[in-house]
C-alpha cells in the first residue's frame, strides 16, 4: 500500500497576474479525512480543481499514490476520483435517480447499457446517504440537506477512492451540517474537505 493517496508539492495557481495559490503543498493518507481551512475567496476551490485535475498548475505537481496526476487519463482518474464543486446545480425536474446515475458516467462505455453493477453502485450510494426511499421525488422538492446528500450520492456512485468536498455544508443548517459532516467521516475513503468553519473540522478531520 502506497503512504499517501493524494500529495501535492508546491502548487502555483494565479488568474492574470494574482496568484491564487501560492506555493501550496499537502498529503493525505489513505482512508483519511484532511480538512483544509480557509476564508471565502482565499483559493480553497481553485485547490481542489487542481487536485481533481480539472486545472493544471502554473507550478508544483500532483500525485496520486506517487503517480503524476499529468500522466493518468481523464477516464481514469474520473474512475477513481470524485469532486463535489459548491455550485452543483440541477434542473429542477430531474428525480434524484437521475442525478447520482449520473456518478456511473465514468464506468461505462459508449457501447454498454446499464448494467446490474451500475445499478448496485447507485442503490448503495443512495443507501449511504440515507435518500433511497426519495429516489423518484424531484429535485426541486428537494431541501438543502437533501441536495446536498444527493450529489454526495452522485459522487459515491462514481465508486471513488478519493472524495473531493468543497463547502459542502454551504447554506445548511446547523443540523444538517453536522449530520453530512458525520456521514463523509464515516466513508473511510481518502477525502478532501474544504471548510470555513475551525470547530467542524476539529471535530471531523483528521489533519488540517
Amino acid at each position: 500500500e502506497h503512504d499517501m493517496s493524494i500529495r501535492a508539492e508546491n502548487l502555483v495557481w494565479s488568474v492574470g497576474k494574482i496568484r491564487i495559490i501560492d506555493g501550496v503543498s499537502l498529503s493525505v493518507r489513505p482512508g483519511k479525512v484532511l480538512g483544509v481551512l480557509g476564508p471565502n475567496g482565499s483559493g480553497k476551490s481553485s485547490l481542489l480543481r487542481l487536485l481533481a485535475g480539472l486545472r493544471r498548475p502554473a507550478g508544483g505537481q500532483v500525485f496520486l499514490e506517487e503517480r503524476d496526476l499529468r500522466t493518468i487519463g481523464r477516464g481514469a482518474l474520473a474512475r477513481r476520483m470524485a469532486l463535489v464543486e459548491q455550485q452543483a446545480t440541477t434542473e429542477a425536474n430531474v428525480r434524484v435517480r437521475d442525478v447520482v446515475s449520473l456518478g456511473r458516467i465514468p464506468h461505462r462505455s459508449p457501447f454498454s447499457g446499464w448494467s446490474q453493477g451500475d445499478e448496485a453502485a447507485v442503490n448503495a450510494a443512495l443507501d449511504r446517504v440515507g435518500m433511497r426511499e426519495r429516489a423518484h421525488r424531484t429535485w426541486h422538492s428537494l431541501s438543502g440537506g437533501e441536495r446536498q446528500r444527493v450529489h454526495l450520492a452522485r459522487a459515491l456512485a462514481q465508486a471513488p477512492r478519493e472524495l473531493l468536498l468543497d463547502e459542502p455544508t454551504n447554506h445548511l443548517d446547523i443540523q444538517h451540517q453536522i449530520a453530512l459532516l458525520k456521514l463523509v467521516g464515516e466513508l473511510a475513503l481518502t477525502t478532501i474537505v474544504a471548510l470555513h468553519d475551525i470547530n467542524h473540522a476539529a471535530m471531523f478531520c483528521d489533519q488540517l
